[in-house]
């Protein structure tokens, strides 16, 4: 995990049973890794970041146009998905507030939060990874604080042992007396709630059956299983029992995907564009100024990696449009420049990872040129050997 997130827990006491009202809801049902991160991304885009409420990030254009895109229908300011955004805005920042990323303050009866950690949030806006990373250190870190984490790590040695509904049961009946014994919660039925919130991120991470519909999966929860059901607002509006017409929906939803595959690309190419004041290629044509951030790998030709900030670099006018594309030709690209681009971006991770930042990942940089020059880097190579492999790929033009 990265110890900017290990950094934020380190010598801070998340006891709920020592926390005043309302922390029993540390986690909760919208909180899953896509949300989380989208929500960190909307605040980071408010116009005022100094103080801010739910209704700051609701009546916010990123905001409207974004959730649109990824999340579907309806718009948030059709008046019938009041209750659903504002649980899906809300549930996220409080997990913000209690984990001490954001803070929070009354204000009547508004909750208003300030950044506490903006590293940390920009860490958790990055990528829903990112954010499963935060999520998993968090509620770790809760439950051993809580004198609870004890029973998952004997349900987890168990588990592997002998996979069945009874272990089971029995870790969600000791966390269902465990939350109506220490916190304001009276009732089974939001206990039912948290309680897969709290688990499946673990599961994910322990390679573990999770929890649906109360029931332990037969499988080992995934990564994909973890995601937010979209599903929930694009029925919003639909009677119960009434089918969407197959052929329209199954439209809608390739639509949403590639909506929130522009999102994510978008959101990683104007993290590169603030981080950098100036050209990363320091060419002859690096002056002037840099306001192009270019595809090293085509993201046509190669889509997985279109949102990796590791395959993106900040190139002036002429660096972009002459030599990157020769003679603006954006559908072809010049292989002595992309080799350059990739040498100048492997200084730039450099830089960045001895900085401490997490805007990069050693492992994904090397993942990506695995994957796109067919080499055999190991996750153990260092930067100078890596720059040394790509300075080779010239002779290959």
């Amino acid at each position: 995990m990265s110890q900017l997130i290990t950094k934020n827990f380190d010598n801070k006491d998340f006891d709920i049973r020592k926390r005043p009202s309302g922390y029993s809801r540390f986690m909760d049902q919208k909180v899953t890794p896509d949300v989380l991160s989208f929500i960190a991304d909307c605040v980071l885009n408010l116009p005022s970041k100094n103080s801010f409420t739910v209704k700051s990030i609701w009546t916010s254009g990123y905001f409207e146009k974004n959730t649109k895109a990824i999340f579907g229908k309806p718009a948030p300011s059709d008046e019938t998905a009041f209750a659903e955004y504002n649980k899906f805005i809300g549930q996220p920042l409080k997990t913000l507030s209690y984990s001490q990323v954001l803070v929070e303050t009354k204000d009547n009866n508004t909750n208003r939060y300030t950044i506490n950690n903006k590293n940390l949030l920009e860490y958790i806006s990055l990528n829903e990874r990112g954010a499963l990373d935060f999520l998993y250190t968090y509620i770790v870190k809760v439950l051993t604080d809580s004198g609870f984490y004890q029973n998952y790590k004997n349900y987890v040695d168990q588990i592997h042992k002998n996979c069945n509904e009874t272990i089971f049961e029995n870790l969600k009946n000791r966390f269902t007396r465990f939350m109506l014994g220490n916190t304001e919660i009276n009732g089974k039925t939001e206990i039912n709630r948290i309680f897969p919130k709290v688990i499946n991120p673990l599961a994910v991470i322990d390679n573990l059956p999770g929890v649906e519909r109360g029931r332990m999966t037969k499988h080992p929860f995934t990564f994909s299983d973890l995601m937010y059901n979209r599903v929930n607002f694009r029925d919003l509006k639909k009677d119960k029992g009434v089918s969407r017409q197959g052929a329209s929906g199954q439209q809608s939803q390739v639509k949403q995907k590639e909506d929130f595959a522009e999102y994510r690309i978008l959101k990683a190419m104007e993290i590169v564009k603030r981080k950098y004041s100036s050209s990363e290629v320091k060419d002859q044509w690096a002056l002037g100024q840099a306001t192009y951030v270019h595809h090293i790998f085509s993201r046509s030709k190669y889509p997985e990696f279109a949102a990796y900030t590791e395959n993106l670099i900040k190139l002036t006018p002429e660096q972009h449009f002459n030599h990157a594309h020769p003679n603006a030709h954006t559908q072809e690209t010049n292989w002595d420049y992309t080799v350059q681009c990739l040498l100048s971006k492997c200084n730039s991770i450099l830089q960045s990872v001895a900085d401490g930042e997490f805007i990069y990942s050693k492992t994904r940089f090397i993942h990506m040129l695995n994957s796109c020059l067919k080499l055999s880097i190991n996750s153990e190579t260092t930067f100078k050997k890596i720059e040394k492999i790509l300075s080779s790929l010239y002779l290959k033009a």
